[in-house]
This record gives C-alpha cells, sequence and structure tokens, in this order.
C-alpha cells in the first residue's frame, strides 16, 4: 500500500505543475482530449475502448481522476455529490483507499471498484421497473460491462466468463507482451500462463523442457540434413522459432496449432525474429533470405491450423514433439504411424495429477496402469508414460529405443528414437512388465516373465515382510516400462551442445543424468564425437563412403547392427528405481551425508548414483535390507536421543536406590532441572 500511496504523491506533483489532465494510467493528455463522465478512453491497438470509470489498474488512477477538477476541494469521482461532498485532497484519498479500493473485485491488472453513481437506477428505469429512491452500490463487470449489486455475485460472474472463454473482448484489449529466451522473442497476450484464460499459452517454467528438446534436435541434425520437425502444439511457437533461428538450414520446422488466435500470434512472432513463414506454393531454400529491410532472415517455418492427428497422418517426420495440454497418449499412435526409421519423439506429459498417483482412476483410463503413491512416484510416472509410448509404436509395427527421461518440476519428458520392424517391436513390447511392489518395507521387483502363473509371488520379492505380516502386503503395479530410462553417449552430447549454445543451466542437471545412467558417483566428463558413443546411426549426406544397397537387406543391416548395440548395452543398465535416504532413516539416529553414505556403498562393491528424479534419493543395486543396515552403521546417535537415555539412566539409578536417598537425590534432581 506505500507504493500506492508514493505513487498518488507523484500524480498529486504531476497535477500541481500545470493544467494539463491525466488519464487512468497515469499519463498526461493534450488539452483537446476530452473524457465522458463515467467511461474512459484508452488508445489500444488504434481502436477506442470505453471502459467505466470505477475500472481502474492502481489506487493513483482514481486520485488522478479526481485531480481533473481544478478545486481547492475535490469531489470523489465513484459518489454523487449529495452523498459525498467535495473535501481536500488528502481526506478524499481515505475515502478512495477505504471505501472504493479495499472492496474492488481484482481481475488481471485491473479493479472493480465498488461504484455509488446512481447508473443503476438509470438501468432500471430503462426497463421500466421500479426504481428504488436510496442510491445502490454496484460494480460495472470489465468484461461485459454489466451492472452487478453484490461482490460475491460479481465474482461469480466474472468466474463464469472464464468458465466460458469469454474473455477475449477484454484480452483484444490488451498489449501484448514481449517476452525473451534464448535470444528469441515472442509476443504473449495477459494470463499466458494459465491455458484455461488465453488461447496463447507460454509457461516460463518449461525452459528446461525447451533446451532438453533442443538439444536433441541439435544431436540428430548433426548426423543427417536437412530434418524435417513437428512441433504439434505450437501456442506462441517460441520451440519451433528456437529451432529455426539457431540451426537455420538443418531443419524444416513446422508449427502446427488448432487455435485460430495461436496460429495469428505464430505469425506475428516469425515476423518479430526475422523468420520468414512458408506459403503453400513456395519452397524451402537452401541459402538465408534477407527481408525486405535488408534485414537478415533466420530460415523459414511453416505454421499450419490443423488437429494433430490429420497433421502427423498426412507427412512424415524425421523429429516430432508432443507437449498437449494434459495426457499425450491420444496423439501417440499418429505420432508413430508416419515417423521415418531412426527418428525422434519426444513426449512432454504434464498431467502431472494423473501420473503422480493422485487421481488413480485417471491414470488407470489413460495409461491403463495401476499405480499407487510411493517413495519412487516420479520414476513410476515415466515408466508408465513410456508403456504408453511402447505399445503405440508396437502397433505401428515400430520399436522404441530411450534416450532421455526427465521428471521435473511439473513436467515429465521422453524422448525415444523409432526403429522400424517387428522384431523392434516386440523387443520393445518384452520390456512392458509388472511390478511386485512391497507395502510394508517399500522393497520393489519386477514381476518374471512368463506366462504360468506364479504359486508364490511373494518369493520373488527380496523382504520376508509376507511371513512377519499377516494378510497381503504387496501389491502389483503397472504394466509398465522395465527397460533403462537412458542412453549414456545421447546425454554426453547433449552435454557438449547445450555448452556450444550458452545453456550453462543445464549442466548440473545433465551431469546428475549421466551419473544416473552409468550409475556411478563420480564422472569425468569428456566430449564424445563418433556416432557410436551418441547411439546415432545416420550418416551425412556429405559422407563420401558408398551407399549401401537398398532395399530389404540394407534394413536388416541396420537392425542387426542396432540388436547387437541393445543387448551390449542391456549388459550396463543401470538399477531400476532408488531408495530415498530419508524414508528410511532410523528414528534417534542422524543420517549421514549422502556424498559419504554412497562412498560407503561404493566401497562395499555396489552401484550407486544420486538422482535427479529425488535430490534425498540413491539409486543402487543392493538390496533394501543391506541398504538399511549399511544406513544404520553409518548413522550417529541424535543429542536429542542420548539426553533421553541420560534421563532414563538417571530415573534407572534412582529406583535402586534406599528410601531416604532416593528422595535425596529426586530432590536435588528437580533442583537441577530448574536452575
Amino acid at each position: 500500500m506505500e507504493t500506492e500511496l508514493e505513487a498518488c504523491d507523484s500524480v498529486l506533483a504531476k497535477s500541481k505543475e500545470g493544467d494539463d489532465e491525466v488519464n487512468t494510467d497515469g499519463e498526461i493528455f493534450g488539452d483537446d482530449c476530452t473524457l465522458e463522465k463515467g467511461a474512459v478512453k484508452t488508445n489500444i491497438n488504434t481502436e477506442i475502448i470505453e471502459r467505466h470509470l470505477s475500472i481502474q489498474k492502481s489506487l493513483s488512477d482514481l486520485v488522478a481522476l479526481a485531480e481533473q477538477n481544478k478545486g481547492e476541494k475535490k469531489p470523489c469521482p465513484l459518489c454523487p455529490e449529495d452523498t459525498f461532498k467535495p473535501c481536500l485532497i488528502n481526506k478524499l484519498l481515505k475515502h478512495l483507499q477505504n471505501l472504493h479500493w479495499k472492496v474492488s473485485v481484482e481481475y488481471e491488472e485491473y479493479r472493480m471498484c465498488i461504484c455509488s453513481l446512481p447508473c443503476m437506477q438509470q438501468i432500471l428505469s430503462q426497463t421500466e421497473e421500479e426504481v428504488p429512491s436510496k442510491i445502490l452500490c454496484h460494480y460495472h463487470c470489465i468484461i461485459c460491462s454489466a451492472t452487478i449489486g453484490r461482490r460475491t455475485e460479481m465474482i461469480s460472474h466474472v468466474k463464469r466468463h472464464t468458465n466460458k472463454r469469454e474473455t477475449d473482448r477484454f484480452l483484444s484489449g490488451a498489449y501484448p507482451k514481449t517476452l525473451k529466451e534464448s535470444n528469441t522473442q515472442v509476443q504473449v497476450l495477459p494470463n499466458s500462463n494459465t491455458p484455461q484464460k488465453t488461447d496463447t499459452f507460454f509457461n516460463p517454467k518449461m525452459k528446461t523442457n525447451r533446451q532438453l528438446i533442443f538439444c536433441s534436435l541439435v544431436v540428430l541434425t548433426e548426423e543427417r540434413k536437412p530434418l524435417e520437425c513437428l512441433d504439434a502444439f505450437g501456442s506462441t511457437g517460441i520451440m519451433g522459432l528456437q529451432w529455426s533461428k539457431h540451426l537455420g538450414n538443418a531443419v524444416k520446422v513446422t508449427i502446427n496449432d488448432i487455435n485460430e488466435s495461436s496460429v495469428a500470434m505464430i505469425r506475428e512472432n516469425c515476423l518479430l525474429n526475422n523468420i520468414k513463414v512458408l506459403t503453400k506454393k513456395e519452397e524451402y531454400k537452401e541459402e538465408r533470405e534477407e527481408t525486405e529491410e535488408g534485414e537478415r532472415c533466420f530460415g523459414t517455418i511453416e505454421v499450419t491450423q490443423l488437429d494433430a492427428n490429420v497433421l502427423m497422418h498426412l507427412r512424415a517426420f524425421d523429429f516430432i514433439h508432443l507437449d498437449p495440454f494434459g495426457a499425450s497418449v491420444n496423439y501417440l499412435d499418429a505420432a508413430f504411424r508416419n515417423v521415418r526409421n531412426l527418428g525422434i519423439v519426444s513426449v512432454t506429459s504434464t498431467d502431472t495429477g494423473s501420473l503422480f498417483a493422485k487421481n488413480l482412476n485417471v491414470t488407470k483410463r489413460h495409461y491403463g496402469s495401476n499405480i499407487v503413491r510411493t517413495e519412487y512416484f516420479k520414476e513410476l510416472a515415466v515408466r508408465v508414460v513410456l508403456a504408453s509410448v511402447a505399445r503405440a509404436a508396437a502397433r505401428c509395427n515400430k520399436g522404441i529405443e530411450v534416450l532421455l527421461s526427465v521428471a521435473v518440476d511439473h513436467f515429465v519428458l521422453v524422448v525415444v528414437r523409432v526403429l522400424r520392424g517387428a522384431t523392434q517391436a516386440d523387443e520393445s513390447i518384452k520390456k512392458i512388465n509388472m511390478l511386485i511392489h512391497c507395502q510394508w518395507c517399500e522393497e520393489r521387483i519386477f514381476q518374471r516373465e512368463g506366462y504360468m502363473v506364479q504359486e508364490n509371488p511373494y518369493k520373488q520379492l527380496p523382504c520376508d515382510c509376507q511371513k512377519s505380516m499377516q494378510g497381503n502386503s504387496a501389491i502389483i503395479l503397472g504394466p509398465m516400462w522395465s527397460g533403462t530410462l537412458f542412453n549414456n553417449g545421447f546425454i554426453s552430447r547433449i552435454m557438449v551442445e547445450s555448452l556450444k549454445y550458452g545453456m550453462d543451466n543445464l549442466q548440473p542437471l545433465l551431469k546428475t543424468l549421466l551419473c544416473e545412467a552409468e550409475c556411478t558417483a563420480m564422472k569425468i566428463f569428456s566430449n564424445p564425437v563418433s556416432q557410436e558413443e551418441c547411439g546415432v546411426f545416420i550418416k551425412n549426406a556429405d559422407s563420401k563412403d558408398p551407399p549401401a544397397d537398398p532395399g530389404k537387406r540394407k534394413r536388416q543391416d541396420l537392425n542387426e547392427i542396432i540388436s547387437k548395440r541393445l543387448k551390449n548395452e542391456s549388459l550396463v543398465e543401470h538399477p531400476p528405481f532408488y531408495y530415498s535416504i530419508h524414508r528410511h532413516s532410523i528414528r534417534g539416529l542422524n543420517i549421514p551425508k549422502l556424498n559419504k553414505f554412497l562412498q560407503f556403498l561404493t566401497e562395499a562393491g555396489f552401484k550407486v548414483s544420486r538422482t535427479h528424479f529425488d535430490p534425498t534419493g540413491i539409486r543402487t543395486n543392493a538390496p533394501l535390507n543391506t541398504f538399511k543396515s549399511f544406513l544404520e552403521m553409518n548413522s550417529t546417535v541424535s543429542n536429542t536421543c542420548q539426553a533421553s537415555n541420560l534421563s532414563q539412566a538417571a530415573d534407572n539409578w534412582v529406583e535402586g536406590l534406599p528410601m531416604d536417598e532416593a528422595t535425596a537425590s529426586s530432590e536435588i534432581k528437580n533442583e537441577s532441572t530448574k536452575n
């Protein structure tokens, strides 16, 4: 409130300097500008939009309206003179603050203040209803200009506008903001970070997600050019713009969105970044062009307005990114239908409510999996998404190779390579298994493959909770992906490319991912340059090697190479899931530092690493009982536990003394406690 009062003082100072009028945004009008009673004119998008006087951005705007009167005593702009007589500016400021501003209804950057002008009486007189003699206080809607009597009714009225997506009239009268990310500028409308309130959704918190996808695309462009890339849900087009601006002619970018206003905003953002929008009759040119002003043109982008499923069925792409609002399972079949062999599909899922076991019915409906809330729930979400991706690819006779899996903040990202062929599809389907989870100790293990009914599935668990606990102690979760979640070489290449493009903020995450993929506590990082190391087997167009014989023989040889590589990689897979060191800590003991505990397990001969899923998690192949025993051995007794043990020992010692000595000792103990 102090800042608003300071703004009011600045407005008062401006008004004393001259006789110019002040508008509702704190700017000075010219002499030829006039304001009508009860309306405010604002010049927005070259159109004059009328807004009621009671709708302002700040308290200083109300004071500025009162300052339009040049007399010493100022009337209230929202009250009739017979109700509130003109007074000095200090008294008027308190009146505006306490009566009008405190009970206002906030919407975006504006406040709908309570109005005491005879607006309600005029409306009732036009409808031939009985006009009350007393002036009614009311609010004016910023969206539809309706007059509402109560504050609670006004709040419900605005919520109905928002739920029905009837805020276009308000949004059309607002300046688009210009945001910059990775040397790419985009214009966004108000409420850009709330998808329910705007059509051009832009979330700055997803910057890490966009950077990981960009680096994944860069790794692929180094092996094959040009690539046809698709951002199926463009919104503002920020991701496709970054691809085209930084990679140029190495990619042919297509940005799609079914919403008309989003497509218009994408076209404007292309012009803002000096990127040419491709029309139907034009083709991509190998050389970069120049605009009419002589500025440099950073590539070309095709903008389409189609349903994502329709577009992916019509055309083939090398790189597809899916980032719908909510679950992405409805678009997986279309994505794998026409994606080229050895292409990449990246899927971003933001429906964390269902993936993180907060809404089990939705999880079962969308992903066909049974899950519960566990200590490793984020990795569980990644494996559930990968199972859906693998099944969708298998329906198209294609397999997948997981390159990257990330679950941070409020999204789940998986990046997979597409392997064409029924054999690859069968290999991927074999990695979808059920999980046996103990509800008491949270030990877990993937169920053994086979069609025969297990006589006692509890024998597969390393723990013995079934023997010590009565009833059923374990549940079956899944189906889910049981294979590896990372490709070591691919993550190494992403680290190198992120440094080239100045994405230093990604380095801590990528280093953790690489250590997690290899399940090592310490890692010496190098710059891989070979195709085999980064997991890519696509030759460049400029390669001097003679082309192989086309046809089925070539595809079989390529599949054999890939299958052999996958078998070799399966020998060094990281252990599934992780343990939380805080979850399994023992009461009364201080747990050791995480890095020291990793060193203890490494010296014992176990594979161990930290995990990006949980800052307190440890990925290891040690059984849970061994993990707990090591944790207990390396923990120290807490001070609270030591004090309680000493107090209990003192009580036991007092109980063993004779009556007189015990009484004297207890008195000494009480006096020491008081002191």
